[in-house]
C-alpha cells in the first residue's frame, strides 16, 4: 500500500458494537500511516476510559460526556495536523452528529465497523457479552443497551464477511478517497 506523505488532518471515527473491529482496524490504519511518516495518534475507548474519563460510567449522559471529551481532544490534535483515529462504540447518533460537530463535518470520516452481535459474542476476548449475558453488566451495547446503526457512514465494513486484511484495504482505500474529496 502507498500512502501520500501529504495528508489533511482528520479522524477517522470508528463505531461498531463491542468485539467488532474497530481497535484491530484502527491499529492497523495507524501502523500504515507511521510507515508513511504521517503524524497519527489513536484514541482508543478503553484507554480513554482508564485516563481522562474514567470519571465517567455508562449513562447515556456519561457516554455522550465520553464523546464529547474525545471529539474535543481529536478536533485539537487535527488542529495540530495530527490525523486522529478514534475507536469507540459511540451507539447513538446523535453522539456521533454530537463528535462530527465539534471535529468539523469535513473532517470527520465516520466509518461504520459492522458485524452482528453474534460474530462479536463469539470475538468477545474481554468476556463482556458473557458478563452482559449473565447480568453480571448492565447496559452492554448491543446486549442490553441500543446501538444505531450509522445512516450513511462515509465507510462501512462488514468484518463478518470480510477478514481483516481485506477490512483494512476497504479502510484505507475509504480514507485516500475520503481525503482526495477534500483536496478537490
Amino acid at each position: 500500500m502507498h500512502f501520500h506523505n501529504e495528508i489533511c488532518p482528520i479522524t477517522v471515527w470508528l463505531t461498531g458494537l463491542p468485539s467488532s473491529g474497530k481497535t484491530t482496524l484502527g491499529t492497523g490504519l495507524k501502523q500504515l500511516f507511521f510507515t508513511t511518516n504521517i503524524n497519527v495518534i489513536l484514541l482508543d475507548g478503553d484507554e480513554v476510559r482508564k485516563s481522562i474519563c474514567s470519571d465517567l460510567g455508562f449513562s447515556e449522559k456519561d457516554r455522550s460526556e465520553n464523546i464529547r471529551r474525545v471529539a474535543a481532544i481529536a478536533k485539537l490534535m487535527n488542529d495540530q495536523g495530527f490525523v486522529v483515529i478514534c475507536c469507540f462504540v459511540s451507539p447513538l447518533i446523535s453522539i456521533r452528529e454530537m463528535a462530527k460537530q465539534i471535529i468539523g463535518e469535513d473532517r470527520f470520516c465516520e466509518v461504520f465497523v459492522d458485524a452482528k452481535v453474534e460474530t462479536c459474542n463469539k470475538r468477545d476476548v474481554k468476556g463482556l457479552y458473557k458478563k452482559a449475558n449473565s447480568g453480571i453488566i448492565k447496559d452492554l451495547t448491543g446486549v442490553s443497551a441500543p446501538y444505531e446503526n450509522p445512516v450513511s457512514p462515509t465507510i462501512h465494513i462488514n468484518t463478518d464477511a470480510l477478514n481483516i486484511d481485506q477490512s483494512l484495504q476497504l479502510l484505507y482505500k475509504g480514507v485516500l478517497n475520503f481525503v482526495s474529496k477534500l483536496n478537490h
